[in-house]
């Protein structure tokens, strides 16, 4: 089985740059598949992506080496296991807030026995490898995020799970559960000392360290702080960004 790109760059004790997609279209994923990114994730949860456009995404990454990644709508298995599926390396699972619903998902990431995901790699088997039923469990990452109250309450417990590889911050839910607008890049004391807590809690457990990053320089700042995974935007707002600045530009 092809290694997981993610895994390597973790064990050689490096960051990951992510790229995110919610443009449900072959072709972008294609062009941010060919940027400098290490892996690129396709957002099935709030992007406009469903399962046939990701399908068609996940093919546009595998051009290249970029690790492909996915977040699921929520914490269903079946979502999660036609994903893998399809060939993704890792699912960010959104809205974990407890030990229970965490086993739920890392259980449905794994085969038996460890965990319960159903076998029928029909695409997976072509993109990551004849024998990808004996390396999957070692391979797929599993991406619990943490973004309420509720678990942060609930954060050594959630962490404690085994074959639980990561966590991911969404800092807008986040900012929103604790009281505050969502913001891609928190400035409110609460939530900036809430994100600083999970990182600690992350890094003490043995996890990678995940989070959304609303522009590079906040992913910069991210990763001096400790985390190893940062996503820089996504395909929508960099098109956006971009565009308005290259209009001003223009307009003078």
């Amino acid at each position: 089985m092809k290694a997981n790109g993610v895994r390597k760059i973790w064990n050689e004790g490096g960051s990951v740059v992510n790229g995110w997609l919610g443009i449900p279209n072959s072709f972008s994923a294609e062009v941010l598949a060919h940027a400098d990114f290490d892996s690129v994730t396709v957002d099935m949860q709030h992007g406009m992506v469903d399962f046939q456009a990701a399908v068609g995404m996940l093919q546009a990454l595998s051009t290249t080496d970029v690790t492909p990644l996915a977040r699921v709508s929520w914490n269903d298995p079946t979502p999660i296991m036609k994903t893998l599926d399809a060939g993704a390396y890792g699912i960010v699972c959104p809205m974990i807030n407890s030990q229970e619903e965490c086993e739920r998902f890392v259980g449905a990431c794994r085969y038996a026995p460890v965990g319960y995901r159903s076998y029928g790699p029909a695409r997976a088997v072509f993109s990551a490898g004849s024998d990808y039923a004996a390396h999957a469990n070692d391979e797929i990452l599993a991406f619990a995020m943490i973004e309420t109250r509720q678990a942060i309450d609930n954060l050594d417990a959630i962490l404690s799970v085994p074959g639980l590889d990561a966590i991911y911050v969404g800092p807008n839910d986040l900012s929103i559960s604790l009281g505050f607008p969502p913001s891609p890049d928190p400035t409110e004391p609460v939530v900036v000392e809430a994100i600083d807590q999970i990182l600690a809690a992350t890094l003490r457990h043995g996890k990678g360290a995940g989070i959304h990053c609303g522009s590079g320089d906040m992913a910069k700042r991210m990763m001096a702080k400790g985390f190893n995974f940062v996503t820089v935007m996504n395909d929508v707002r960099m098109m956006a960004v971009g565009a308005a600045q290259e209009i001003a530009a223009a307009r003078g």
